[in-house]
């Protein structure tokens, strides 16, 4: 599956998927089409792509050999596996679904592709907006590990690393156990800058200290100053982390494991949705803990 050879759709253009569509256009993969919801955002790169953007998504899989999708939630990517139909002869093509949603979703996706005969895996992203235009993201993969493979040249432009996890609907396990750790450590960290600061602690100084002791984590890297300077530009959502958090406390509860420091981030994302900073992103769960906000 080479570049040249290969024609690429891409559902969902967003933040992530037209970065994604502009890093594949680059390597050299034809992208023949994008469709999203919000027609503007799918015609406005389309242009800037010199492709298609089709008002159905039949008519990107019409159009492409590979459909990648990058949707929001459950319901968006069942709809469009579903509703307006991305399987409308499919047969012999194959997508690369990327969003975080719940492993059975994947699961039915897989079933209804290989019913049109074609081929679905997962490609779960445990990254951001830059590293989806630099082609660096962590791909988590899982499925058919026979279309995995067939399909690393287009992993392989948009990733620096990848693993592969096994069967389908594991990936976004993995997903979801990387989210709700990396979200309870955002809240940790915030509720920690934000007592420091009630303290009257200066906040330089201690995330100098977080950085040379126990207390560090990637999170202090990437979301450390913006909360010290309440810099919230959105990367990452607080609605998505509410969202992300929410699968991973329903697997624990099917599994039968508590996960009381889980729910309780959710709660903070859930609780920055209700005061409308749900668009935030997810740096902002400070504004729940610093003096003199949120309260």
């Amino acid at each position: 599956m080479s570049s040249s050879s290969t024609t690429i759709g891409v559902v969902g253009v967003g933040r992530m998927g037209a970065n994604m569509a502009r890093r594949l256009a680059e390597k050299g993969f034809s992208v023949t089409a994008v469709y999203d919801v919000r027609r503007e955002a799918a015609t406005e790169l389309a242009r800037e792509l010199k492709c298609d953007a089709p008002e159905k998504l039949a008519d990107v899989t019409a159009k492409a050999g590979v459909i990648l999708t990058v949707v929001s939630d459950d319901k968006a990517m069942r709809d469009i596996f579903t509703a307006d139909n991305l399987l409308k002869n499919a047969s012999g093509k194959t997508f690369i679904n990327f969003a975080t949603v719940t492993p059975q979703v994947h699961l039915d996706v897989e079933a209804a592709a290989h019913k049109a005969g074609a081929a679905a895996i997962e490609a779960c992203m445990a990254s951001s907006i830059t590293q989806a235009r630099q082609g660096t993201l962590y791909l988590i993969l899982a499925g058919d590990k026979a279309v995995v493979e067939k399909t690393g040249p287009i992993l392989e432009a948009l990733s620096s690393a990848r693993r592969y996890v096994g069967p389908t609907g594991k990936a976004a396990q993995v997903k979801a156990l990387v989210n709700m750790v990396m979200n309870i450590n955002t809240a940790g960290l915030a509720e920690g800058l934000g007592l420091g600061e009630a303290l009257g602690i200066d906040l330089t100084l201690l995330r100098e200290i977080f950085a040379q002791t126990g207390a560090n984590s990637r999170v202090l890297e990437t979301d450390g100053a913006d909360m010290q300077n309440r810099e919230h530009d959105c990367y990452f959502s607080a609605a998505h982390a509410a969202k992300d958090s929410g699968i991973a406390a329903a697997l624990a509860d099917e599994a039968g494991i508590k996960v009381p420091l889980a729910k309780a981030t959710l709660a903070q994302y859930q609780l920055m949705i209700d005061k409308g900073l749900g668009e935030l992103d997810k740096s902002g769960v400070a504004e729940l803990t610093f003096k003199g906000r949120g309260k």
